[in-house]
C-alpha cells in the first residue's frame, strides 16, 4: 500500500475560494453570486479583489441561477455559491430550465455537501444532491477529494465550456494531493495498484479508503484504489481495467446509495463487465445532527465499514 501522508488539514471549501480567486485573475469574464454564504463559500478574496464582478444575492437561490443563466448570454462566467441543499433541491426547477436545457455555461458551486455539514442536521445535509445532477443532461458533475483537487477542479472547470455541478464540504480533512496538480474533468485518479479488489471512493471518502486500504495491507489484502473525483463523465475505462484485474469492487461515497456514484458504477459494470460490488453509502435516509466524525460512523462511512465491504465482496467473488 502506498504511503500517503500529510501535514496540515483544510476544508475543500477553502479550496473553493482559493481555486475561484485564482480563476478571476486569469479570465476577466468570471463573476461569482452567493446566496448570503459569502464566509462559508470562502469568497471574500474574490470579492476583494473584483467587487464588480460579484453579486450579492441574498437569501434568493432560485434568482441566483436565474441571473447566472442570464449572465452567460453576454458572455459571462457564473459561479454560484451556496449550500448544496440549497444549489440543488430548493433550486432543482430552474437549473432544470434555465441552465441544463439550454446549456448554459454556469457553475454550481455547492459547499456543506453530505453528512459532515455536521450540527445542522438533516434540513440542511443533502444525500441526494449527486443523483440529481447527474441525471441532468449535459450537467458535469465533480467532486474532488481534499484542498488542492478542489482549488484545481474550480480553476478547471473556468475553462469548460457548460453546465458544471462542483461538490464540496465544511470538515477540515487531510491535504494530500498535489498543490500543482493538472485537473482532468473526467479523467480518474489512481490512488494506489493493487490486485485483490478495487475500492472506488470519491469526496470525502477517498482518504477513508485510503485509511481502509492500510488496514486491508495489514491483513494481507492489497487493495486498489481509485479517485473518482468527475461522477459524470465518469472514466469508464479506468474502472473496466481494474475491475477486470482484481474481480470485485468496492464503491465508497458520503450520499445515498440510491442514485450516487455507486450506482453509475453500477451500471457499467451491467452493462460491460458483471462483477460483484458492494456500496459503502447512506442507507435510504436523511442524516442527522452530530459532529461529522460521529455522524460518518453511525452512517457507515469509515475506513472500517470499508474493510468489512471489501471482506464481504472478496467472498463473493471466491
Amino acid at each position: 500500500m502506498k504511503k500517503y501522508t500529510y501535514t496540515e488539514k483544510k476544508d475543500t471549501r477553502s479550496g473553493f475560494g482559493a481555486g475561484l480567486h485564482e480563476a478571476g485573475k486569469k479570465n476577466d469574464n468570471v463573476v461569482a453570486l452567493c446566496a448570503d454564504l459569502v464566509g462559508s463559500l470562502k469568497m471574500d478574496a474574490f470579492i476583494k479583489d473584483f467587487p464588480e464582478r460579484f453579486t450579492q444575492v441574498g437569501i434568493a437561490e432560485a434568482n441566483m441561477i436565474g441571473i447566472a443563466a442570464g449572465m452567460t448570454i453576454g458572455g459571462k462566467i457564473p459561479f454560484t455559491g451556496t449550500f448544496a441543499n440549497f444549489s440543488t433541491g430548493r433550486v432543482y426547477d430552474q437549473i432544470r430550465q434555465s441552465v441544463a436545457y439550454s446549456n448554459k455555461n454556469v457553475k454550481i458551486c455547492a459547499s456543506h455537501a453530505g453528512l459532515t455539514l455536521g450540527e445542522d442536521g438533516a434540513t440542511h445535509q443533502i444525500l441526494e444532491d449527486i443523483g440529481l445532477m447527474k441525471m441532468l443532461p449535459g450537467m458535469v458533475v465533480i467532486n474532488p477529494c481534499d484542498y488542492n483537487q478542489t482549488k484545481a477542479a474550480t480553476m478547471a472547470i473556468a475553462e469548460y465550456e457548460g453546465p458544471v455541478y462542483l461538490r464540496f464540504g465544511r470538515p477540515v480533512i487531510p491535504v494530500f494531493t498535489d498543490p500543482d496538480q493538472k485537473f482532468e474533468i473526467g479523467k480518474a485518479w489512481m490512488v494506489n495498484e493493487g490486485t485483490d479488489v478495487t475500492i472506488i471512493a470519491t469526496g470525502h471518502m477517498v482518504w477513508k479508503a485510503i485509511e481502509a486500504g492500510e488496514k486491508l495491507a495489514e491483513l494481507g489484502i492489497d487493495a486498489e484504489i481509485i479517485n473518482i473525483h468527475t461522477i459524470k463523465p465518469l472514466d469508464d475505462e479506468a474502472i473496466l481495467k481494474s475491475v477486470k484485474k482484481t474481480g470485485c469492487v468496492v464503491t465508497c461515497e458520503e450520499h445515498n446509495k440510491f442514485g450516487g456514484l455507486g450506482e453509475s458504477v453500477a451500471r457499467l459494470l451491467t452493462t460491460e463487465l458483471p462483477t460483484p460490488q458492494e456500496f459503502v453509502a447512506t442507507n435510504d435516509t436523511f442524516g442527522e445532527s452530530g459532529t461529522p466524525d460521529q455522524l460518518m460512523s453511525k452512517y457507515g462511512l469509515d475506513a472500517v465499514n470499508i474493510v468489512e465491504a471489501v471482506q464481504k465482496v472478496m467472498g463473493r467473488k471466491k
